[in-house]
């Protein structure tokens, strides 16, 4: 059995929570006064939610969990690059400085996926008592369109 080394080690959280840092200290300052509640602030809270996400997973035992987590942050990553890109629209972003953070963002996608194909091939946990049991709810049919007499 490996020794854990610890969050500090893990690669993935290192380099999601500098892109968090810098997010939030050299992108979102120059952002407009009245976006401080609105793009601002939703920037600023998906961009921290990618590393917060990363290590949530991390404190998880059973490798499905951290795969999920991974996953959120994943999404994070993504609900942050849409925020980015609506700010270099609305010229609250240099060209410059957009093409500097999405290089990160792409960057971080390539990690994010090779940690969660990683988790995958590991099965951390998968033989431990109660790895196997699973909370699984009958699906909710979606409704795609309306009905024409609604």
């Amino acid at each position: 059995m490996t020794e854990d080394k610890g969050l500090e080690t893990l690669q993935i959280w290192q380099r999601a929570l500098t892109f968090a840092t810098k997010v939030c200290r050299e992108i979102t300052p120059s952002f407009p006064k009245e976006e401080k509640w609105a793009l601002t602030n939703q920037t600023r809270r998906s961009a921290q939610s990618v590393p917060a996400n990363i290590a949530e997973g991390y404190g998880r035992f059973y490798y499905q969990e951290n795969v999920r987590f991974c996953y959120i942050a994943r999404g994070s990553l993504e609900e942050t690059f849409s925020h980015l890109v609506l700010a270099k629209r609305l010229d609250y972003l240099p060209e410059s400085k957009f093409n500097e953070i999405n290089t990160e963002i792409q960057e971080l996608r390539r990690m994010l996926n090779g940690y969660i194909a990683f988790l995958k091939r590991s099965k951390r946990g998968a033989n431990e008592p109660g790895a196997n049991r699973s909370v699984r709810e009958a699906p909710i049919p979606y409704i795609t369109e309306l009905d024409e007499e609604s």
